[in-house]
C-alpha cells in the first residue's frame, strides 16, 4: 500500500515536485589546523634540540582576504563527504595520505565569510613534520609552516601568536575556563585577529585548545612523533602542546602503559644513547 501524506501525495510524487530552490542552502567547506612538531637544532652539541608546534599556513592569493594567511582547505565537492573533502586537501597540500584527521566541529556564525553563507566543517590533523613537504594550492600563494606560540588560558581568553620568518599573526580568543569538558564552537569568540583570514583565528584557537585538552587524558601527541623516539622526546611534545613544563618521574608514570621498549638507541653526536621506545600496539587506534 502506497502512504500518502496530509496532501493526498505518495513520496515519488511529493520528490517530483519538491523544488530545492525554495530554501536558502549554505555552501560547505572544510578547513584544516594541521600541527607538527619540528625540532630545531640547539646552540650546543651536548643540548638535545628544542622542539617547536608548528601549523600550516596558506597565503591567500584571490579575493577575499587577499594576503592574509588561511587555514588549508576547500569547499566539498558534488557527491563527496567532509571527510573525504578534509582528506583531499590535505594530501594537496602536504602530499600526505593516512594520517591523523578528525572532525573537530561546524563553524556556521552568519556573516563568517563575505562572499556568501559558508558553514566550514573544522578538521584537526597531526603529522610526523619530518615526513612532510607543504605546497600551495591554485588559489595560494605560498603554504609555510608557523610557530605556534600560546601560553595557557588566563581568565577565558587564549592568545595565540603565530611566527613565520618576519611575518607575525595572531589572535585573541574568548574560550570556555578550565574544566575537563570540551567546549563547543560557538563557545569560542573571537576577540582580535591580525593577518589571518575569515574567523581562522577562531577556528585555530578552538583546535589548539581541544589539542590540549584532549593531550591531557589520551594519547594524541603520539601523532606527532617518529615511529621510534625517546622518553624525553616525547616528554618534550606533552609540553610544547601543553605550554607548561611536567614533572619527569610524574610523566613517565603516566605514559609507561602506553609505550613499548626497543632494542635501538638514539645516536646523537655529545649526547649519551638514550633507548628508543615506540607507541604501543593496541594504543594505535586511539
Amino acid at each position: 500500500m502506497l502512504l500518502r501524506d496530509r496532501d493526498g501525495l505518495t513520496e515519488a510524487e511529493f520528490l517530483a515536485a519538491y523544488r530545492a530552490s525554495d530554501y536558502p542552502r549554505p555552501s560547505v567547506a572544510c578547513d584544516m589546523a594541521v600541527f607538527a612538531v619540528a625540532r630545531e637544532e640547539a646552540d650546543s652539541y651536548r643540548q638535545l634540540p628544542e622542539p617547536e608546534l608548528r601549523l600550516l599556513l596558506i597565503q591567500r592569493g584571490g579575493h577575499p582576504c587577499l594576503g592574509d594567511w588561511a587555514l588549508p582547505g576547500g569547499f566539498v565537492r558534488p557527491g563527496e563527504t567532509v571527510s573525504r573533502t578534509a582528506a583531499r586537501e590535505l594530501a594537496e597540500e602536504t602530499g600526505l595520505s593516512q594520517v591523523y584527521l578528525r572532525q573537530l566541529g561546524v563553524f556556521s556564525e552568519p556573516g563568517r565569510d563575505p562572499r556568501t553563507w559558508v558553514m566550514s566543517c573544522a578538521h584537526l590533523a597531526l603529522i610526523d613534520g619530518s615526513r612532510v613537504a607543504v605546497r600551495g594550492g591554485d588559489d595560494a600563494r605560498q603554504a609555510a609552516w608557523f610557530r605556534v606560540v600560546c601560553p595557557p588560558e588566563e581568565g577565558g581568553i587564549l592568545r595565540v601568536t603565530l611566527e613565520g620568518g618576519e611575518v607575525r599573526l595572531r589572535a585573541v580568543v574568548g574560550c570556555p575556563g578550565g574544566g575537563g569538558t570540551f567546549g563547543e564552537p560557538e563557545e569560542f569568540r573571537l576577540l582580535e585577529s591580525e593577518g589571518l583570514a575569515f574567523d581562522h583565528g577562531r577556528i585555530l584557537a578552538y583546535a589548539l585548545w581541544r589539542l590540549r585538552q584532549e593531550a591531557e587524558r589520551a594519547g594524541l601527541p603520539f601523532h606527532l612523533m617518529p615511529e621510534l623516539f625517546t622518553l624525553t622526546e616525547l616528554q618534550q611534545v606533552y609540553e610544547v602542546i601543553l605550554g607548561k613544563r611536567l614533572a619527569k618521574a610524574a610523566f613517565r608514570k603516566r605514559i609507561a602503559s602506553w609505550v613499548a621498549e626497543t632494542e635501538q638507541y638514539s645516536e646523537r653526536a655529545g649526547h649519551r644513547p638514550a633507548r628508543l621506545y615506540q607507541r604501543r600496539r593496541e594504543e594505535q587506534t586511539k
